[in-house]
């Protein structure tokens, strides 16, 4: 075998459920005897896990394939997977000529076999794998690990699909309906995790809330949150993404509340704040249950931090509705705001919704959203001031002056309880602490998305510019 042909380059793009099923095909493919890197120039195989999700999504995918194929040399195959290949199939090899198989989001795990039957091909025409069924947990995961690690966090898939039926959304039609990993196997994954050093679990799913429907369980994840910390009392951070409005019971608040281990963190994507949209998009209308909801959630953890998001310009959305869910951001002052404007998907119930909206408008509502958030995060961090928090560290970097030129300070980057990797803050710390510590850190500062702060160091210590501070110096 050449030196090429030992190699594969696999770019990931999309979500963290995407970047976990790359980090899945990577454990295949090195079991095969394939090594990654970096450099496509030096791969025998080229893989882009797509993302499908919305059109700027689909035309990044599309564009990651074209430039790997303009790249391509002989002996070099083209591999497209994930979401977009799963919705487009056959379509993907006229928008990216090269391209030598595409496997869809659903068959991950088939992705050796794939590169088999590419090199044993004897006419060049592309190999589609697409097959329908959505066999993903148990034997049909082939020993791989469900989980993507970052530095000292990892996302841990616990299902995949999604079974809800929202208008806007063309998951279902991609991923399939919601299959639950098996209970055992997520545990000896979380303790697996665990033993490497991991300090934030970060379970996530289309739906977290929905875990165990499939199984004949009630309150799945209620459930499923129990015997994790059960089996894991030594992992710091337990952290949720993704619920569903309507699914977030009492016996889920009451856990996360009286468990120091699950941050007191969530992630519940409500996207509209009126009646009248929401039931267009076939979404929880009940507007009343969310106000009820979260302030019985931070009557049980004042320290809640509720991340959501918000679609904006949904076909006949009128100004009264755009204000309602104005109105809501108002009222119940998130920590955390995502805002996207609507956008068509074929073959989705909202694509045939009369009213569809002129692309300025969606924008200048996303603007106002936006503008309205941005005051509120600004408030929110400021009541973090002169509180200690617990910041895990994720690197360093080098302090700049107001006119951006590079200073001899190191600073430290890491995360609070209240920042989700990727999508949320920073809390930006004096001094070079250990990476991948969860270290005490004094908030003195705050800006829109991010927090500023100094060591919470151990008595008779203080804060040195330039400091490389270790365990011993903290508190």
């Amino acid at each position: 075998m050449s030196r090429r042909r030992q190699h594969y380059y696999l770019l990931s793009l999309g979500c963290a459920k995407n970047t976990v099923d790359s980090q899945s095909m990577a454990q295949l493919l090195e079991g095969a005897g394939l090594r990654g890197t970096d450099d496509p120039t030096r791969a025998g195989v080229l893989i882009v896990n797509t993302c499908g999700f919305i059109e700027s999504a689909r035309q990044e995918s599309i564009a990651a394939l074209n430039d790997l194929a303009a790249l391509k040399r002989d002996g070099q195959l083209l591999i497209a997977a994930g979401c977009l290949s799963q919705r487009y199939g056959q379509e993907l090899a006229r928008q990216v000529p090269g391209l030598d198989g595409v496997i869809g989001t659903r068959r991950w795990m088939d992705i050796v076999d794939l590169v088999s039957r590419l090199r044993q091909r004897r006419h060049p025409e592309p190999i589609y794998h697409l097959p329908d069924e959505a066999l993903t947990v148990g034997a049909d995961e082939r020993g791989t690990l469900r989980a993507a690690r970052q530095g000292a966090s990892a996302y841990l898939k616990i299902a995949d699909g999604c079974r809800r039926p929202c208008a806007f959304c063309a998951i279902p039609m991609i991923k399939g309906t919601a299959v639950s990993r098996p209970l055992a196997a997520i545990l000896d994954e979380a303790r697996r995790l665990r033993d490497s050093g991991v300090k934030e679990l970060i379970l996530i799913a289309q739906d977290l809330t929905d875990y165990g429907h499939d199984l004949g369980l009630k309150d799945g994840l209620a459930q499923l949150l129990e015997a994790l910390v059960r089996a894991v009392p030594d992992m710091p951070w337990i952290r949720l993404m993704y619920a569903y409005p309507g699914a977030v019971t009492p016996r889920l608040i009451d856990l996360m509340a009286e468990t120091p281990q699950i941050l007191p963190y969530l992630d519940i994507p409500l996207q509209h704040g009126h009646r009248d949209t929401l039931l267009r998009m076939r979404r929880p209308a009940n507007v009343e249950w969310v106000y009820r909801t979260i302030a019985a959630m931070r009557a049980r953890m004042p320290d809640l931090a509720i991340r959501t998001t918000f679609i904006v310009g949904y076909p006949g959305e009128t100004e009264e509705e755009f204000a309602a869910l104005l109105q809501m951001v108002r009222d119940l002052q998130f920590d955390r705001v995502g805002v996207f404007t609507y956008s068509y998907e074929a073959g989705t119930p909202s694509a045939a919704l009369p009213g569809h909206l002129p692309e300025e408008v969606k924008e200048a509502r996303r603007d106002a959203l936006m503008a309205l958030q941005q005051g509120i995060s600004l408030a929110r961090n400021q009541a973090q001031v002169g509180r200690t928090l617990d910041v895990l560290v994720e690197g360093h970097a080098r302090a700049e002056d107001e006119h951006g030129q590079p200073l001899e300070m190191i600073i430290s980057v890491g995360r609070s309880y209240r920042d989700a990797p990727e999508i949320d803050g920073y809390v930006v710390v004096e001094g070079e602490l250990p990476v991948g510590e969860i270290v005490p850190v004094r908030i003195t500062g705050a800006m829109t998305y991010d927090l500023i702060g100094t060591p919470e160091l151990a008595p008779g210590r203080v804060v040195t510019p330039g400091q490389v501070y270790g365990p011993g110096d903290l508190t």
